[in-house]
């Protein structure tokens, strides 16, 4: 395995190790929901440029990865402060997808256009 290849479970507990050693603490609930929310604006800022019909301004990159990155440690800093295993979450979350969806998109007109 290299450092690449964690699991969901390894990676909320790097994200908790440095959230309790360099950050001190955790940032209350509310206020981690609102830097995901400035993280998901920072996402969106990318894909507008990336996909969408702006461009990137002089100087700006092409961060997409490390934006999503962003999104992904702020959602596992809520899972953790919320006493969330997202390996657990995501695998019933893929369940439920699959039987609620398993015809749904198949069916779906618009999909076959």
């Amino acid at each position: 395995m290299t450092d690449t290849d964690i699991t969901l479970k390894e990676a909320q507990a790097i994200v908790d190790k440095w959230i309790t050693t360099v950050g001190v603490r955790y940032f209350s609930p509310l206020t981690n929901m609102a830097v995901l929310t400035e993280e998901v604006g920072e996402v969106a800022r990318v894909m507008a440029r990336r996909y969408g019909d702006q461009s990137f301004k002089p100087g700006e990159e092409d961060t997409l990865a490390d934006e999503l990155a962003d999104v992904m440690w702020v959602v596992m800093a809520i899972a953790n402060q919320s006493g969330i295993d997202l390996s657990e979450a995501f695998a019933r979350n893929l369940e439920k997808k699959t039987t609620r969806d398993s015809n749904r998109h198949k069916n779906n007109e618009k999909l076959t256009k």
